[in-house]
């Protein structure tokens, strides 16, 4: 029987502190959320390796993935979630990201597109009894325009660009991450809202999987 327990004191040591990671509110998040409950039975034995997990066997109509424990805990580093505030996740999957994300803020929520996804995410919420954190079955690109603005706004996979309306779902301040890039080797970005202008820091590569439903345009072809 694998030791879960022993498997996430592993990641933190083997995987987030030797990477830049020394925010300990960022630390002791994924110290506390058992990682495991977001995969299927048969992949809870590969749920703390140190690259995405597709995942399988749970009713999704896309592939998707569990963003590999390095990357995620840069990017959630570098959005500062404080405790008091009110986060939008978008493309949660089954939900791991929002799970960490409530123990950094006041509330979130989760926006994530497929149905089933959504629905078993909000199950292990209600599991891991979460009580501020919410997740929505809505469109990636569309955001929360509802209960914007939000004081933090991560994006869970790689999108070639970020759509303006997120960003216009941000606060005066608020903070937006995302990986960025058409290509695996993409960048992580922050952006910064002051009035209707958004400063944009260039962070750190990354190689993660994409996120569905963000996608550039392409010219159609005339021949």
């Amino acid at each position: 029987m694998v030791d879960y327990k022993a498997a996430r004191e592993n990641m933190i040591e083997s995987q987030i502190r030797p990477n830049g990671i020394t925010d300990s509110r960022v630390i002791n998040a994924m110290a506390a959320v058992p990682r495991e409950l977001f995969v299927s039975p048969a992949q809870q034995c590969i749920a703390y390796m140190d690259e995405d997990i597709t995942l399988d066997g749970l009713g999704s109509d896309t592939q998707r993935h569990l963003m590999e424990p390095m990357a995620f805990a840069r990017l959630v580093q570098l959005a500062e979630i404080g405790p008091n505030d009110f986060v939008l996740d978008v493309g949660s999957a089954t939900g791991y990201s929002i799970a960490v994300v409530a123990h950094l803020a006041q509330s979130a929520i989760a926006i994530e597109e497929d149905a089933a996804l959504a629905e078993r995410a909000s199950e292990i919420l209600n599991q891991l009894e979460i009580s501020n954190a919410a997740v929505l079955n809505a469109a990636h690109s569309d955001g929360c325009a509802d209960e914007a603005p939000f004081d933090a706004i991560i994006i869970n996979g790689r999108v070639p660009f970020v759509p303006q309306t997120l960003l216009d779902q941000l606060k005066e301040g608020g903070r937006l991450v995302a990986v960025v890039g058409e290509g695996p080797l993409a960048q992580a970005q922050l952006f910064t809202r002051h009035g209707d202008t958004f400063a944009k820091l260039m962070s750190f590569d990354a190689t993660i999987s994409p996120l569905p439903g963000i996608e550039a345009d392409r010219p159609s072809f005339t021949f």
